[in-house]
């Protein structure tokens, strides 16, 4: 997993509250366990609307995304963290999220920021005029040049996974000479049984 120290760039608007994972990405898309590719299909309902913003190119490659309430409810489907990842989406800034999207965008290096609602609407305002943003994650906090500055909470422990790259894969793998240790000092499982008992 890359790293997330800070991002800045222009922000995706979408202000939009109770955007299930059914918009983030639609479900005839879950056909893959690939995660590349998925953004092709991400909100793909928003942009069959005419001049929406996942098209307009003030927002091409945004690595920020500005919600409503509620983000990311609806199913569980991990997809939905992998198709704005796909995207370039690294932040993603709203009022509040699902428990469960929240946690699945962590794990795929996104980082879920939790702002009150002024604060949301404030920048709403400045992505709308393409004026860049700033998520800062060893500081946590967002910036603007407008000198606007919000401060937001994370998990400590997901913080760390973010600014190290550590994924659940890369956690395991950190702990490698523990693990190596460990079955050496175990007998070979073989047939259900030990070797050698």
């Amino acid at each position: 997993m890359e790293r997330f120290t800070a991002v800045t760039g222009t922000a995706y608007p979408l202000g939009r509250a109770n955007v299930d994972t059914d918009i983030i990405i639609p479900a005839h898309w879950l056909k893959t366990v690939g995660r590349a590719g998925l953004g092709q299909g991400a909100f793909e309902t928003i942009r069959a609307e005419p001049g929406n913003l996942f098209d307009d190119p003030a927002y091409a490659g945004s690595p920020v995304l500005i919600a409503g309430e509620n983000y990311g409810c609806g199913s569980s489907r991990e997809h939905a963290a992998w198709a704005m990842a796909d995207l370039g989406i690294r932040a993603v800034i709203a009022p509040s999220f699902a428990d469960i999207h929240a946690g699945n965008a962590l794990r795929n290096g996104i980082l879920p920021v939790v702002l009150a609602k002024e604060q949301v609407e404030r920048l709403l305002e400045v992505a709308r005029e393409g004026t860049t943003i700033t998520v800062d994650l060893e500081t946590q906090t967002v910036t603007t040049p407008y000198q606007d500055r919000f401060a937001f909470t994370v998990d400590p422990f997901r913080r760390d996974c973010l600014l190290n790259g550590l994924d659940d894969i890369g956690l395991t793998l950190a702990d490698g000479d523990a693990i190596a240790a460990h079955e050496a000092r175990e007998p070979a499982w073989v047939g259900g049984a030990a070797a050698g008992r």
